[in-house]
């Protein structure tokens, strides 16, 4: 069996205040483009103003507004009217967030391994960073 061309695509909902994404998220972003940790698919901004209207932004749509010219994405529009729908219920208004579509690198190896072996993920869930973090410091603290 071939390798997967892609991994799991993980969608993240990053919020910001005010109508702009901070460009230390870009360089991030970028870093990790760059040491190969993930690939980056899509990437849209979402900006509800005051009164709650939603205004949806390609990142190839920015124009001047941010420098984005240290990422590039290797497809685009994956995430769907559906996402949009269901990740907008979470920026308040005045705020803006970025929706990213990231492949994580690492498990694109790993689902590709699974399947050379006739192995099939069944589940997969993803346990927050804070949980994580908060979890251990308090099981150390026992």
């Amino acid at each position: 069996m071939a390798d997967f061309e892609y991994g799991p695509v993980e969608l993240y909902l990053v919020g910001f205040e005010g109508d702009r994404i901070d460009p230390g998220t870009i360089e991030a972003l970028a870093e990790l483009v760059d040491a190969g940790d993930i690939r980056l698919i899509d990437l849209l901004i979402v900006s509800r103003a005051e009164n709650g209207d939603l205004e949806v932004t390609e990142v190839e749509d920015l124009g001047d507004e941010i420098d984005v010219t240290e990422l590039s994405l290797e497809a685009s529009g994956i995430v769907g009217e559906e996402d949009l729908a269901e990740f907008a219920e979470s920026i308040p208004p005045g705020t803006s967030a970025a929706v990213l579509a990231v492949e994580l690198v690492w498990a694109k190896k790993l689902a590709s391994r699974f399947n050379q072996s006739g192995g099939v993920v069944l589940q997969t869930e993803r346990i927050p960073a804070p949980v994580v973090n908060a979890v251990l410091a308090e099981a150390e603290g026992e």
